[in-house]
């Protein structure tokens, strides 16, 4: 028999605008919806400001929601009480993008792990707070050495690293990535993706991984939200993503992934698939699909209604109207 999986956090149509002038809204997040299940990670990705941040953000109560629904094991999360909200923020926890600016310049390593073990009273005593920071700090490969440095004297490899302990620091079980590796050189990269699925192992992690980065989403996740100006247009485990992607823009995002073998990718080069026109602004958008001015497949219905999400195959959820055409002609 197989086992259920247990969802822990549960966006329903999810929408976060911002007003950014006289009759002009941006919908950053655009009527998302997805669960993820305890202890596997979740890629998202997408193009530079398609909404990725801003969506994880809103998940964990950083943003307020515009409309919509995100439950963290059954509670609304923009509904907690003062103390829930206490709970909810030592069980959700985030590392930033930036480790050179997510990090107060004028506070020890110490200080800055600590100052959530003294926000929760997870330590009873002095030497019980210096322990916890020490085992985090070597929990995430730096040693007791580095307690009491300030942050400058740090590589950038070493900063996300503190920025990673001092999230574990409060026990949390889930955790948004948010790119935590596109600040860093390529061979510090594979560590701390390796340090990420190594943690989520011993602490049993749940994550949400925002990067734009393929190839190191399909090394980590389970499975691959695809994003296009705030709205999911693509869902399914990793494996099913990168061997049948289904959506058009997928399909161009992961012709796009370059192959280290110049006679490859030469070959490659003429099959590639090359998205044309300009990305439109995500003000005030146009009814239809987002996607329409770009895809080479778009018929009439694509220019007056947004495609549904819909499952395409078990677990494979598109949100295409030519995708769920070619669906129905199957059934037939």
């Amino acid at each position: 028999m197989k086992e259920e999986k247990k969802v822990l956090l549960s966006v329903q149509h999810l929408k976060k605008y911002f007003n950014v002038g006289k009759n002009a809204v941006l919908k950053a997040v655009d009527d998302v919806t997805f669960d993820i299940y305890k202890g596997e990670t979740l890629g998202m990705v997408g193009e530079s400001g398609c909404g990725k941040t801003t969506c994880g953000r809103t998940c964990i109560g950083l943003y307020d929601k515009t409309d919509g629904q995100v439950l963290y094991k059954g509670r609304d999360v923009h509904a907690l009480d003062k103390k829930d909200r206490q709970s909810f923020k030592k069980e959700v926890q985030m590392v930033f993008q930036d480790p050179y600016n997510s990090l107060d310049p004028r506070m020890t390593v110490a200080e800055i792990i600590g100052e959530g073990i003294d926000i929760h009273r997870l330590a009873k005593t002095k030497q019980e707070r210096e322990e916890i920071i020490y085992k985090y700090l070597e929990l995430v490969g730096l040693n007791r050495e580095h307690a009491n440095r300030f942050v400058h004297e740090f590589s950038g490899g070493q900063r996300q690293r503190i920025g990673i302990a001092r999230a574990l620091a409060v026990q949390p079980e889930f955790m948004v990535l948010d790119e935590p590796i596109s600040a860093l050189d390529v061979s510090i990269q594979a560590q701390i993706v390796n340090l990420l699925v190594e943690l989520q192992k011993k602490m049993g992690l749940t994550y949400l991984f925002v990067a734009h980065d393929l190839s190191m989403v399909k090394h980590i996740s389970d499975r691959v939200a695809v994003l296009y100006l705030g709205t999911l247009v693509e869902l399914t485990t990793s494996a099913k993503l990168y061997e049948n992607p289904l959506h058009p823009y997928t399909q161009a995002l992961l012709s796009a992934i370059p192959i280290p073998d110049p006679e490859i990718e030469k070959e490659r080069d003429e099959k590639k698939i090359r998205l044309e026109g300009e990305v439109p602004s995500p003000i005030n958008t146009k009814p239809g699909c987002k996607f329409k001015g770009r895809c080479k497949y778009a018929m009439p219905v694509c220019e007056q209604e947004m495609p549904p999400l819909v499952e395409i195959g078990e677990g494979h959820y598109v949100a295409c109207h030519r995708c769920a055409q070619m669906l129905q002609a199957e059934k037939k």
